[in-house]
């Protein structure tokens, strides 16, 4: 397809210095840019003598998958329990690994308390969540994704309308202000999915970080998520996308890693992300969402690097190569800045309008790994429309206000698996993504609900409906100080 078109664009080579040796793992590799390389872990596999001999050779950074989210953390108001999380931070402190915390503040996976608030009583169950969290781990966490998922897909790059948002359109300052305060020294990171390229919702995400930046307000870097498949290639812009960001004076970090495919044609995709972080100076890392296709929120698209028996995929060989061809510098070390904590009290804001604005600006999904809410939804029709250069889906919403929204699986004309994301079954939200067929697993054999190519799923208003689809078709490798051109 275009992809053709992304190489030609981006078509240099990268070699190692002159009588550099190779690394031969992943963290190893990565580190030699000063660089790290890590994977989403989840707690309840630490048992798995194959699952843990993988991470402990080659990795460097791990992300809760799960355990450190406000309904694993908080199941009860102002009851904190961490022994999950324990088990993988213990883990990886024991074993010489970094930890990214993963996440603070999240319209999903709340505990059905937080649910059931609203404006300044959410406000502050979430300042204080981010404050309690944030200080129980300080000093062990490199990085904290401290807002996750707050923009809208669609093409207004309107803030999603979720509970927090109708908070006050401060929410996000609030919650980055009360982490700092909490952990002055981990790097403070906004993450999101579908942000790979530019687009509109990519560029109000800029525009955020712009203005945090121009006013003070305590960011250091930003996650992109990188879910890609058929449906949501990679861009052909990502580089250039990633170091846009960077330029703001921000690290950016590739925080949720997995291409669904095989063979060459999955290999030759991971080295073009790979390189484009290496290209960029403050792209600091990589992880990966998942450690073998088994393990995977999406294991029918076996999207990662080892295969269920653990053995390396092609897709391995061409990271590690990808990773020893080398970097243009060594990522700078920052220190995040010292600001000012937050006030008790949340400023007054007006909150949003509780009708969701057109255009997609309501939808609300995504979510990593596997759930523990199985209640099944009703069918949710789709349209499927031609927009650019590649499809677009137009989601209509059941009707009925009181549908006990939860996990379903449609069809659409393009084949693509669509799931309708959990709500609380009190709102009559549904929600869909995009992606290539499959059938998502978990440990506890629950369906997933991140979306497919960087979870598109959403959530809207009874009788409401919105269109969006993907864009971007792939990146070639990239140019840096000490390349050759092709």
């Amino acid at each position: 397809m275009a992809a053709a078109a992304g190489v030609a664009a981006l078509g240099t080579t990268l070699a190692l210095a002159p009588g550099a040796s190779a690394a031969t793992t992943l963290g190893a590799s990565a580190a030699q840019t000063g660089r790290y390389f890590g994977a989403a872990v989840a707690a309840n596999k630490l048992s798995d003598a194959t699952y843990v001999g993988i991470l402990n050779r080659e990795f460097t950074m791990v992300t809760p998958e799960n355990e450190m989210k406000w309904d694993a953390t908080e199941p009860t108001q102002g009851q904190f329990t961490y022994a999950n999380a324990d088990r993988i931070v213990n883990h990886a402190r024991a074993n010489g690994m970094r930890v990214r915390g993963h996440a603070l503040a999240w319209h999903s996976q709340q505990p059905g308390w937080a649910q059931n608030l609203s404006g300044t009583g959410l406000r502050s169950a979430m300042v204080n969540h981010v404050t309690q969290v944030a200080t129980y781990y300080r000093g062990k966490i490199y990085a904290w994704d401290v807002v996750n998922e707050a923009f809208a897909d669609g093409g207004t790059g309107a803030r999603r309308d979720s509970n927090l948002q109708r908070t006050g359109n401060d929410w996000i300052e609030a919650a980055f202000r009360a982490a700092r305060a909490a952990d002055p020294t981990a790097k403070l990171c906004y993450n999101d999915y579908n942000t790979d390229g530019q687009n509109a919702k990519s560029n109000a995400v800029y525009a955020m970080v712009q203005d945090f930046k121009a006013r003070g307000v305590p960011i250091d870097c930003v996650g992109f998520q990188s879910h890609f498949n058929s449906a949501s290639p990679v861009p052909a812009d990502y580089q250039a996308n990633l170091q846009r960001f960077a330029n703001l004076g921000v690290d950016v970090q590739i925080t949720e890693l997995d291409i669904e495919g095989s063979g060459s044609a999955q290999a030759d995709n991971y080295g073009r992300v790979v390189r484009a972080c290496l290209a960029v100076s403050r792209c600091t890392g990589i992880t990966v969402w998942g450690i073998r296709d088994t393990d995977s929120w999406r294991a029918s698209g076996n999207p990662l690097l080892f295969d269920g028996s653990g053995n390396k995929k092609p897709a391995y060989t061409a990271t590690l190569d990808a990773l020893n061809s080398g970097g243009p510098t060594t990522p700078p070390t920052t220190t995040p800045p010292t600001t000012t904590p937050p006030t008790a009290t949340p400023p007054t804001t007006t909150p949003p309008p509780s009708t969701p604005p057109p255009g997609g600006s309501a939808l609300e999904g995504g979510g990593e790994g596997p759930q523990g809410r199985g209640r099944q939804a009703p069918s949710v029709p789709l349209t499927v429309v031609k927009s650019g250069r590649a499809p677009a889906i137009t989601k209509l919403e059941p009707a009925a206000p009181d549908v006990a929204a939860g996990h379903a699986e449609t069809e659409n004309a393009c084949g693509a698996d669509v799931r309708p994301e959990h709500a609380p079954a009190d709102r009559g939200e549904a929600g869909t993504h995009l992606g290539v067929a499959r059938s998502a697993r978990s440990a506890e054999g629950i369906p997933a609900i991140h979306g497919g190519g960087g979870s598109q799923n959403g959530q809207l208003g009874a009788g409401a409906s919105t269109t969006f689809g993907f864009q971007g078709t792939g990146v070639g490798p990239s140019a840096t100080p000490t390349c050759s051109a092709s």
